[in-house]
């Protein structure tokens, strides 16, 4: 078997003395029985329908191939090398490993990306280098041969210099074209027409801003001899076990204090006058440790103080990432624990005879904001609240218990801390970028839906997507790029808004939701059911709005079982003519969760509406149900555009040929509400307000590296939308919204299209 391979191997298999020769041929029997063993048992168990034999010969040969290729190629790769120069070669080694330890020190580029332009520049350098010792060491006068050569300095170096620009360019926006106005033709009223006044305009108070704190921070003077109140050190050692080694000994040596006396820093922004006011307290997300975060949310402190509220941007810095370490989100129970220490510090502040800030504040009325991590810990620090102990180590004991309002994450993560927290009663809200390449999904939107109220208190909760914000512009000193160089040179900024319009709407409904909560203005409610109530104060965008409250009495919401016929209270599910019918989780643009289940509904009538095949989907309510929704003012429900792509899956390929150009549906659809006695009331979706298209974003220039990094370029946002039932036409007068019994969405406004749908239901006054 050795004599007949060696018709098939390099020609150096050939030669040599017979000792060599006999080495050779054993070692290639034994290693071709080896290969042919190997794909002989792998492919005689494959299931193809072919006899198993067959299917073992065409994987012997298979290997056999295999074997004689690889041969030739690493035969032709020495040949190669033997011709280059060793010295070169060791060159060549010696920089490739160099560089193959930067991205562990701190270049942080894709691996794919990175090697790529290491080896271009590389064979760049070879080629300018060898060109340069071609041209200046030529004994010729062929005009021809010193083109080339000057050829091969200047184009490697042209090419490196446009590589360079494309990384300093902010990149493209590959889908602003085909995204029209979100209030084009909507019929909202807005509040400013009913004289309510913008909530990001700076209120009638004075204030003035201070900072308070442990008076000896070395690296920050704000903080030590700027101060105007001193603080005491706090022992976080059981909340931050993790502060150890490398992490402690670099952080104590730059800070100059430990885990066991963490300062109460904070940045204040306080309303001049008697008072007592509202308290809000502002933490920041992870960020670099020594670029400090906390006088990023000034734009926040001014607004609300001049609006009759108090306002700390709390510092908590020293547990922010370092090269030294990041906690990876072990540090989450301390940057909860350290906001309700700061609770606990205003509190007595606040209860101290003749000190300056001796009730000053309403310690009924507190609102915690927090950004990215920060925004999981306003989360974590409500539940810690009602706590008596420290559920990681019961030995911290809690005393808090202080009547916080409300909370707003902005951009927050969900999944930092191992538990996953469950609120009940309590106000929320949740802010978040559709081009946020830090956390690229709406993680706020999952405590939303684990929120519940169970007792007979108002309570609210909302969200809102906002499209084209990134991650760092909600903090004034972050910058349009959400991750560091060199990573952020690959980023796709193109795409978004400006820092001044994203603040401008966080301000607009931070403001709004804290005139709401804290001070009973519930006219600024409508604003977070349809952002189109400030088309005339908000930044020209698409906001995805999500609102539930008390009030709010959902009939579905696709969570209580598997079974796409039923809702809650034994409410019945049926369709007719739906092309696409299921119920599952929503996953996000790299497939984890939402926490959330929906219901896809698609149809297809082809080029025009099909009246004689009309798709509906029927909620059928039980009789139970009847003089319960007399009171009812809205119809709610939950609505995003699917893919409607998904309609061609099965098609035969000439079905599809026709309709593969097909553009995305302008979505609307009708609801139809009909009592016991078949009368009925109806309207269009779009009467409302526009279904958004998809949001699609590109983090990336470049498209691969997004979908190998991030994941697809968009996934599913749902927004709320509330009908008013009173305004609607009633073709007969005789229809009682008491005796509901139907609701149907009838698919009769656009001829194919697919939608998801959750939590419908009624709104109750």
């Amino acid at each position: 078997m050795a004599k007949f391979l060696h018709h098939f191997l390099p020609p150096v298999f050939r030669n040599g003395t017979p000792p060599e020769i006999d080495f050779l041929r054993s070692a290639i029997s034994g290693f071709l029985f080896l290969i042919l063993l190997v794909f002989g048992i792998g492919s005689y168990h494959i299931e193809t329908g072919l006899p198993k034999l067959v299917m073992m010969a065409f994987g012997m040969m298979s290997g056999f191939v295999l074997f004689i290729i690889f041969i030739w190629l690493a035969h032709l790769t020495l040949y190669v090398l033997r011709k280059i120069p060793i010295l070169f070669i060791y060159l060549i080694l010696g920089t490739l490993l160099a560089l193959l330890i930067a991205p562990e020190v701190g270049f942080r580029w894709p691996i794919q990306i990175y090697m790529l332009a290491i080896i271009f520049a590389i064979a760049f350098i070879f080629i300018i280098m060898k060109s340069y010792y071609f041209l200046k060491s030529a004994n010729t006068s062929n005009s021809l041969y010193k083109t080339i050569a000057r050829t091969g300095i200047a184009l490697p170096i042209l090419l490196m210099f446009g590589f360079v620009y494309w990384l300093y360019q902010d990149g493209n926006d590959p889908f602003a074209k085909n995204l029209p106005s979100q209030f084009l033709n909507t019929k909202v009223t807005t509040l400013s027409s009913l004289g309510i006044e913008n909530p990001s305009l700076h209120g009638g108070y004075k204030f003035q801003t201070f900072t308070y704190g442990s008076g000896t921070d070395k690296k920050r003077k704000e903080f030590s001899t700027g101060i105007k109140f001193k603080t005491s050190a706090v022992d976080a050692s059981r909340l931050l076990p993790e502060w150890k080694d490398k992490k402690k000994k670099w952080r104590e040596k730059y800070w100059g204090f430990g885990v066991k006396n963490f300062p109460l820093n904070g940045r204040v922004y306080m309303p001049e006058g008697k008072g007592a006011f509202p308290l809000i307290l502002i933490v920041h997300g992870n960020h670099s440790m020594i670029d400090y975060s906390d006088g990023g949310y000034a734009y926040l402190g001014e607004l609300l103080a001049s609006r009759g509220f108090v306002v700390a941007s709390i510092d908590e810095n020293f547990v922010n990432a370092h090269w030294s370490g990041d906690f990876r989100g072990k540090e989450m129970p301390a940057r909860a624990w350290l906001l309700l220490k700061h609770l606990e510090q205003w509190n007595a502040w606040n209860n101290t005879p003749g000190h300056e800030l001796a009730n000053k504040i309403d310690m009924d009325q507190i609102m915690l904001v927090g950004h990215s991590r920060g925004g999981e810990a306003v989360t974590i620090a409500a539940a810690y609240n009602k706590l008596a102990y420290f559920p990681d180590d019961a030995r911290e004991k809690f005393d808090f218990n202080f009547n916080i309002k409300g909370i707003v994450p902005i951009a927050p993560t969900d999944y930092r801390y191992h538990r996953q927290i469950k609120l009940k009663n309590i106000n929320y809200l949740s802010l978040q970028g559709s081009n946020d390449s830090d956390e690229t999904s709406f993680w706020g939107m999952r405590p939303y839906h684990r929120l519940k109220f169970t007792d007979k208190n108002k309570w609210l909760k909302a969200g809102v997507y906002i499209h084209r914000a990134n991650h760092g512009q909600f903090n004034s000193t972050w910058g349009r790029a959400d991750m560091g160089a060199p990573f952020k040179w690959l980023l796709n900024t193109k795409p978004l808004v400006t820092g001044e319009d994203q603040r401008e709407a966080a301000k607009i409904f931070i403001s709004a939701f804290a005139e709401a909560v804290l001070k009973e203005k519930k006219t600024y409610l409508p604003l977070f059911k349809n952002a189109g109530a400030a088309k005339d104060w908000l930044p020209e965008n698409y906001y995805l709005t999500h609102f539930k409250n008390s009030n709010s009495k959902i009939l579905v919401n696709f969570e209580e079982d598997i079974d796409p016929a039923t809702g809650l209270n034994k409410i019945q599910i049926n369709s007719t003519n739906l092309k696409l019918w299921r119920e599952e989780n929503l996953s996000t643009r790299d497939k984890k969760s939402q926490q959330n289940n929906v219901v896809f509904l698609g149809w297809d009538y082809g080029v025009e509406i099909n009246s004689d095949s009309i798709a509906t989907y029927n909620i059928v309510l039980p009789d139970s149900m009847f003089m319960k929704t007399d009171s009812a003012t809205h119809f709610l429900i939950s609505i995003a555009a699917g893919d409607f792509k998904e309609l061609e899956k099965g098609k035969k390929k000439d079905k599809i040929k026709k309709t593969k150009k097909r553009e995305e549906p302008k979505l609307d659809f009708t609801v139809k509400f009909t009592d016991i006695n078949g009368q009925f009331i109806e309207t269009t979706i779009c009467e409302i307000k526009n279904i958004a298209p998809q949001l699609k974003v590109r983090f990336t220039k470049l498209k691969s590296l997004d979908q190998d990094m991030f994941g697809d370029e968009w996934e599913v946002h749902l927004e709320d939308f509330f009908v008013p039932l009173e305004n609607l036409e009633k073709p007969n007068q005789a229809f009682q919204i008491s005796e509901l019994k139907k609701i149907q969405l009838i698919f009769d406004r656009c001829p194919y299209g697919v939608v998801v749908i959750d939590e419908i239901g009624l709104q109750f006054q």
